[in-house]
């Protein structure tokens, strides 16, 4: 297969494939707090492309649309290639991280009468901040309409993702999702692990990074992600060799 790498980020590796098609490879890097902890756990870029496959085939059997083809095995997913839209979506069913120190009158792990969605603003140079829906529109990254389409697709996104790990006994803390185009319409992209949600076991356990960023060590953090791995099951739509 001849391939033309695109993008490398801090965990993932983008190759065109052929026009329309990418491949996202799931390295083992793992780094928290802006890169400023960098460390490389073996094994987890596979245990992270399972994960994230298998859930982009839940959110499809749902009907919500997304960019994912099939699961390649090992690291490696096939999707649709996306113009990506320069906003985190976060998604927050209990209060914890970030959320606590900008409302400090919340309680830790205090569970929301409605999900809270956030929009941040993609750039490590400025530390991912948050904006406002104006901010979006004002900006020219999405039009009245299309934020609200991006919003609702956040929030079916977490229906499905949160009705899974409470069927499991597993609480969903929070979720990000990225967003961009495909044919000119909005589709869920990026990923689906470890790396971009928090979950909790009954025991108060992450299954996450939050492992990592609370100072475990790397082997504790492939631990939580084989855990997660194994909750979530095997991708079905395997891609044709």
């Amino acid at each position: 297969m001849r391939v033309e790498e695109l993008y490398s980020g801090k965990a993932k590796t983008l190759y065109r494939i052929e026009p329309g098609k990418l491949l996202m490879r799931f390295r083992d890097d793992v780094t928290a707090f802006d890169g400023k902890r960098k460390e490389v756990a073996g094994g987890k870029g596979v245990l992270s492309a399972k994960t994230s496959a298998k859930l982009f085939e839940l959110l499809e059997e749902a009907g919500i649309p997304t960019h994912y083809i099939c699961y390649r095995g090992g690291p490696d997913m096939i999707v649709k290639e996306a113009k990506v839209i320069p906003i985190e979506v976060i998604v927050r069913n209990y209060a914890y991280g970030s959320l606590l120190k900008r409302m400090p009158l919340l309680k830790p792990l205090q569970k929301f009468t409605r999900p809270i969605i956030e929009l941040h603003f993609k750039s490590d140079e400025l530390h991912d901040p948050l904006i406002l829906p104006q901010d979006v529109i004002e900006a020219g990254l999405l039009t009245e309409d299309e934020l609200r389409e991006v919003e609702r697709l956040a929030l079916e996104v977490n229906n499905v993702l949160r009705n899974f790990f409470e069927s499991k006994g597993y609480r969903l803390i929070d979720f990000k999702i990225e967003v961009g185009r495909v044919d000119g319409k909005l589709v869920v992209v990026d990923e689906l692990s470890g790396d971009t949600m928090r979950i909790l076991d009954s025991e108060g356990r992450h299954l996450d990074k939050e492992v990592f960023r609370k100072g475990g060590s790397v082997q504790e953090l492939l631990e939580a992600y084989k855990r997660l791995a194994e909750i979530v099951g095997e991708p079905r739509r395997v891609c044709e060799q």
